[in-house]
């Protein structure tokens, strides 16, 4: 062939036509710190601005792109106004992006990615170039009122949707968790029976209780299940992160009924000794009705102090002589282990000498009423 001839397609190829739409290859020319100069072969050099580049608007392009690099554009535009083609690398990514999440799509193929953007209805993450786009409610499968502790986090998810034309792309990561959830609760079901302490971390608490995740399936622990005490609110007791030892009360299906009652922890284990008739106890007034005080002689071990039996003189209720929260000192007058229950008595303390000043002030009193 004549060098005439090879200087003819050389200025034929150089000349070659650039439509939009097209996908070509190109070298690069020049880097600056928000755009790269492309030669494409054509009349006209390409120019790729930062946005073409990247969804990074700070991205110094010197940093990621060389003099001399081999890059494939999309020609956005022959002619952008100053006589360049204006190319996009960005595109030609989420082209290929888009190909692989569709591929992904009709295999049901769990992907990776990290979250680079927190929107206010959910995660943007990028795979490959193409976005993809996680509301809210298939980010997890508890409510999450902040999303903002996922942003930089690395999370895996399925396309549940994939239409670019529309640009949605929708990903799903719920379903992966309770998969997983169903997985892990099996397993664990296989492995625990009634009677096993567990450690287990405070996922809930209601007024009822608090759920406890146990590593695979969540378990309640009843508020009457928190201690042998006396719980008034689970909410004071606990906080959600809270770790916790309990043991498996009872399982019914996929229901764990757990306990912090440990049988060996039994206040009445000993009380027998520790509350025997004619001992004197102090305890803390728990709660009063009208015919007597309930003192609380140590968590989970109650005593009835009747009205009765308050003071020689008559009492209309205890609520005229004792408050609640009251420390008192007493004697024990009965034990009845097999129905745990414990009588006491304040008057049974008081030496004789007061009881006849009591009973004096009494007829006084009755003296001056007539």
């Amino acid at each position: 062939m004549s060098e005439t001839g090879n200087f003819d397609e050389m200025l034929e190829d150089y000349d070659k036509t650039i439509r939009n739409g097209e996908v070509v290859e190109g070298v690069v020319l020049e880097v600056r710190p928000d755009e790269i100069v492309l030669n494409v072969g054509a009349k006209s050099d390409g120019i790729i601005p930062r946005n073409e580049y990247t969804n990074d608007s700070n991205l110094d392009l010197t940093t990621v792109v060389s003099e001399g690099d081999n890059m494939t554009v999309k020609v956005v535009k022959v002619n952008d106004g100053e006589g360049q083609i204006l190319l996009s690398y960005r595109r030609v990514l989420a082209e290929k992006g888009n190909q692989r999440l569709e591929e992904a799509f009709n295999n049901q193929e769990v992907l990776t990615a990290v979250v680079d953007e927190v929107k206010s209805g959910g995660l943007s993450v990028d795979v490959e170039g193409a976005r993809v786009f996680i509301p809210a409610s298939l980010v997890s499968n508890t409510y999450e009122k902040d999303l903002s502790k996922y942003e930089g986090q690395e999370i895996e998810f399925v396309i549940t949707e994939f239409n670019p034309r529309r640009r949605r792309i929708i990903g799903d990561r719920k379903q992966l968790i309770i998969a997983k959830r169903a997985e892990l609760q099996k397993e664990l079901l296989e492995k625990i029976q009634v009677g096993d302490v567990i450690q287990g971390t405070i996922k809930n608490v209601t007024d009822f209780g608090a759920f406890v995740d146990l590593g695979g399936a969540d378990g309640l622990l009843h508020i009457s299940e928190m201690s042998w005490g006396r719980v008034d609110n689970p909410k004071k007791l606990f906080n959600n992160g809270d770790e916790v030892r309990v043991y498996i009360k009872d399982i019914k299906d996929t229901k764990i009924a757990l306990s912090m009652k440990f049988p060996d922890e039994n206040p009445w284990n000993d009380a027998s000794e520790k509350f025997a008739v004619g001992n004197v106890v102090t305890g803390k007034v728990a709660r009063m009705t009208d015919f007597g005080a309930f003192v609380e002689l140590t968590p989970g071990v109650d005593a009835l102090l009747h009205v009765s039996q308050i003071a020689h003189e008559h009492i209309e209720k205890p609520s005229d002589v004792l408050k609640n929260g009251q420390e008192i000192e007493a004697k024990i007058v009965d034990f009845n282990e097999a129905d745990h229950k414990i009588s006491l008595s304040m008057k049974a303390l008081i030496p004789q000498e007061e009881k006849a000043e009591e009973e004096q002030a009494s007829v006084e009193e009755a003296s001056e009423e007539e």
